[in-house]
């Protein structure tokens, strides 16, 4: 029987934290930009904080089944009230890329931290194998849609705050003591989990190679190399890059620009649950594959269209299709491992994701700076994620998860 409460409360951190990603992502470039920084140190400040991410989750995830769900949990969200607050009170680059390395702050509006591997692993236990991907279609869905509001939120309360008199510097720090709060929220969730969530002593049993894994770890390491190429190109175009390129483009409002992440982040939680039942007839492999080209085909469109309308109708498009392969790729990573490495193997994936991501908001920032390049970020991400996609059906396409064998 499902532990409807600790699913609740993992469902409610989820929420919450993807609310304050979201919230922040639409102004955290401009405030680095108001604060006095230039492009290439934003996008250096957006490397370094996947860099911290990889290293501090890949420490915190491996370690949390013998340190405690619930412990890991905690600490990931100390970490992010501590990065909100030295984005608050400095900027100093050196002071802001410490915290960017150490603290827990999303420049994309997508997870980051070791939030997701632990809650990934804890809502396998506590759910049976048959509603696997329809609950990791809904938590993919919970977070868009949080991501959406949040978005939508954190641009309109700049704008209407500037409106009111307060400078756009001020503004923007308002967001970010939001964020702050937003983690100080999570510790009181995560405190009240049960013992359900937490890995068994049977559990612990099991043999341990490397990094929590054994008789998948060929698997696991063929899946997080792809993964990690599909991230390096994701994070070319990091939703505060994106919106500071709508910005410079079209001179787009931050409240305007929150209306357009609202409208696709919502697209793109519908997507995600819309993968439960194409996966069912299709496939997992056929699912995240033949629906991610198609979104990236929209993706390289984007810069070329010829005005704004067209361009947000290209994005949109985008979305609407770009988060199929979140729940399919989560369901089918836990399906092909042994039982007893499915902390591991959703750990070691998340973070091939956050190092793969790590040198694209710097590279991308590079481009940006040069007005003959400011677009090519978006050439270079979806042409890289649709290599990978051929890439993930040549080499998985014969290997099925159970429930389709």
């Amino acid at each position: 029987m499902p532990n409807r409460k600790d699913i609740l409360l993992l469902f409610s951190t989820r929420i919450i934290r993807l609310f304050c990603y979201g919230f922040l992502s639409v102004v955290l470039a401009h405030y680095l930009i108001q604060a006095g920084l230039n492009e290439k140190t934003v996008g250096l400040i957006f490397t370094l904080t996947l860099a911290g991410d990889a290293g501090i989750s890949l420490w915190l995830t491996t370690s949390a089944d013998r340190f405690g769900r619930q412990r890991t949990l905690i600490a990931g969200a100390l970490l992010m009230i501590g990065a909100g607050l030295v984005f608050i009170f400095t900027h100093n680059p050196i002071a802001l890329a410490i915290a960017a390395i150490i603290g827990v702050i999303s420049p994309s509006g997508n997870e980051i931290g070791p939030f997701l591997s632990v809650e990934q692993a804890a809502l396998t236990q506590l759910i049976p194998d048959g509603k696997r991907i329809q609950t990791f279609a809904w938590y993919a869905l919970a977070g868009s849609l949080a991501t959406a509001t949040g978005a939508l939120s954190g641009g309109w309360l700049a704008q209407v705050l500037q409106q009111n008199g307060f400078s756009a510097l001020n503004a923007y720090r308002i967001v970010l003591a939001g964020y702050a709060l937003g983690g100080l929220i999570m510790i009181g969730l995560f405190l009240s989990l049960s013992k359900a969530a937490e890995i068994t002593s049977v559990d612990k049993a099991g043999p341990q190679l490397f990094l929590g894994l054994h008789r998948s770890k060929s698997v696991v390491m063929r899946l997080s190399g792809l993964f990690a190429m599909d991230a390096f190109a994701g994070a070319l175009i990091v939703q505060s890059l994106l919106a500071y390129w709508f910005h410079v483009k079209y001179g787009v409002d931050t409240g305007v620009l929150g209306s357009i992440f609202f409208g696709a982040n919502i697209l793109a939680g519908l997507s995600a649950l819309f993968a439960a039942r194409i996966a069912k007839r299709f496939g997992l492999i056929n699912t995240m594959v033949f629906t991610h080209i198609p979104s990236n085909i929209f993706l390289i469109l984007v810069p070329v269209m010829p005005n704004l309308p067209l361009a947000i109708g290209m994005l949109l498009a985008r979305f609407s299709i770009s988060q199929m392969d979140v729940p399919t790729r989560q369901s089918y990573t836990m399906a092909v491992v042994a039982l007893d490495e499915r902390s591991a193997a959703s750990g070691v994936t998340t973070i091939a994701r956050s190092v793969g991501a790590t040198l694209s908001p710097s590279l991308a920032g590079l481009l940006m700076a040069v007005p003959a390049l400011f677009s090519t970020p978006f050439f270079l991400a979806g042409g890289l994620k649709i290599v990978y996609d051929f890439l993930l059906f040549k080499s998985f396409r014969s290997m099925l998860p159970p429930e389709e064998r």
